[in-house]
């Protein structure tokens, strides 16, 4: 007898986990490409024998890459649902994978170095790599959610960088106005059983962020304000540090607190569309020991965007207008460019200032030491105080034309200008660099749409490259091309 009631408690217990199994609804969205790229050289350098310590030219790469990217709502019940995301085979067909652990140039110590725009590293992406996880809870007041989920994409696409960002968030709606604030934690390096390093416990970057965002049907605008409490660096000596100036990283124990305010605007005046962003940083960093022991730096650093496109049927045409501050070298007191530009997500050329075609071909090296932050390397500079940068140090002029033939197809031409706001040191001491044109780059582009989920784009890129990559030889350049082409499914 108790045989038999043990096996119908069993029973019941499998029929009421299935039946709460089964009240939760699933939905699946996300894209896959697979694109192929030819870029001619992998420098700015041309062969001449007055340059023997630069070498040859670069090398010309071709190679095809893809990723598979999936989202997955887990609808738990009305207004409850955990939202999850992954990455997976991104990576460079028959390419050899990425090593999981990676050396640092600097220090020589081995470290696992998460990608910028994910939660997991290159290596975990070339397999699979979770970016998001987090729950999300319509409550009476407005919106609740926790976990690792999207942050950095705010107003225009300027400026934007997606990136995953563990956080607290909640969102409410007063009439047209969307009011919300969080709490994000950037960088945290308290003593776990996963990290037992007593010297790093305090060393924490927190960032604080209140918006309000005004939607109507032909105008959108925002207001949104950061705090970023900085103390990644704490206890960093200047051993450590000092290797790291190299790339733009300050020498010493840096810690400090900075303040952001970031406004857009957006409006659609019939078939003309206008979009408007700035963003300025303000505070102030400051050593606690190692070298340059109590010398306090100010931050003011600006980026500005104007955009505008009219659409007329079968053509249209805009511009685009950028500027990001540099660093001017001779003030050593202030750091006024190099920690935020114009974001990850904003690609306006196929070469110059291109995330993807950085992240998969690699920087464009001109000459000199070292490589100006954003310049020559399309969006490559490294994730500063603020999360990834993109382009920095610059003034950026585009203007586009496009058609639709057919309906399916979409052609765009671009003729894009950049110069340097500043010009760096060479090789850190004077002089300057002697020149500040990063150079023209003419964009041909052509998408079609084979489905309502499934599309191809060729492009072809050619970039006359400007002397600011001369630094401050008369060595010659070498302009460079890029060819591309891109399968993309959306489900």
């Amino acid at each position: 007898m108790k045989r038999f009631w043990l096996v119908m408690l069993s029973l019941g217990l499998v029929l009421a986990f299935s039946a709460s199994a089964m009240a939760v609804d699933v939905k699946f969205s996300g894209s896959f490409y697979a694109a192929g790229m030819y870029l001619d050289k992998t420098n700015f350098y041309k062969a001449e024998a007055s340059n023997p310590v630069y070498g040859s030219e670069g090398v010309s790469t071709a190679f095809y890459y893809q990723r598979l990217r999936v989202q997955t709502d887990f609808i738990v019940s009305p207004g409850l649902k955990l939202v999850t995301r992954f990455d997976a085979m991104e990576r460079a067909w028959g390419a050899p994978r990425s090593s999981a652990q990676q050396v640092d140039a600097a220090t020589g110590m081995p470290y696992n170095k998460r990608e910028s725009d994910s939660s997991g590293t290159a290596a975990e992406n070339e397999n699979i790599a979770f970016d998001w996880a987090y729950v999300e809870w319509t409550s009476p007041i407005g919106l609740v959610m926790a976990g690792y989920m999207d942050d950095g994409a705010w107003g225009t696409e300027f400026g934007d960088s997606s990136a995953p960002l563990a956080k607290l968030q909640f969102v409410t709606k007063a009439g047209p106005v969307i009011l919300a604030a969080y709490a994000g934690k950037t960088f945290d390096g308290s003593s776990t059983g996963k990290l037992a390093n007593t010297k790093m416990t305090d060393n924490d970057t927190d960032k604080y962020v209140a918006f309000a965002d005004y939607q109507s049907k032909s105008v959108s605008a925002g207001f949104l304000y950061a705090f970023y409490n900085i103390k990644s660096y704490k206890g960093f000596g200047a051993t450590y540090m000092a290797p790291l100036a190299a790339y733009g990283f300050p020498t010493g124990n840096l810690v400090g607190k900075a303040h952001a305010v970031n406004p857009y605007a957006k409006a659609k005046f019939g078939p003309v569309e206008i979009g408007a962003e700035i963003c300025y940083v303000f505070g102030n960093v400051s050593y606690e020991d190692g070298l340059n022991v109590g010398k306090d730096i100010s931050l003011s650093m600006l980026t500005a965007y104007l955009g505008a496109k009219g659409d007329f049927g079968p053509a249209y045409a805009g511009v685009q207008l950028a500027y990001v501050s540099g660093d001017d070298p001779y003030t050593s007191d202030k750091w006024e460019g190099g920690q935020i530009g114009g974001g990850f997500d904003w690609n306006p050329a196929l070469i110059m200032f291109n995330r993807d075609r950085t992240y998969w071909a690699g920087s464009l090296a001109g000459y000199g030491s070292t490589l100006p932050s954003g310049a020559n390397n399309g969006a490559d500079s490294a994730s500063g105080l603020f999360g990834p940068a993109g382009m920095t140090n610059a003034y950026f002029a585009q203007g586009y034309v496009g058609g639709r033939p057919v309906a399916a197809l979409d052609i765009r031409a671009s003729l894009s200008y950049a110069q340097a706001d500043k010009k760096p040191y060479y090789a850190g001491v004077q002089p300057v660099y002697l020149n500040n044109s990063y150079g023209y780059e003419l964009d041909v582009t052509g998408t079609y749409k084979i489905t309502n989920n499934l599309s191809y784009m060729l492009g072809l890129g050619y970039w006359f490259v400007g002397d600011y990559f001369k630094a401050n030889t008369t060595n010659s350049l070498k302009d460079d091309y890029l060819l591309i082409n891109k399968l993309t499914l959306t489900f």
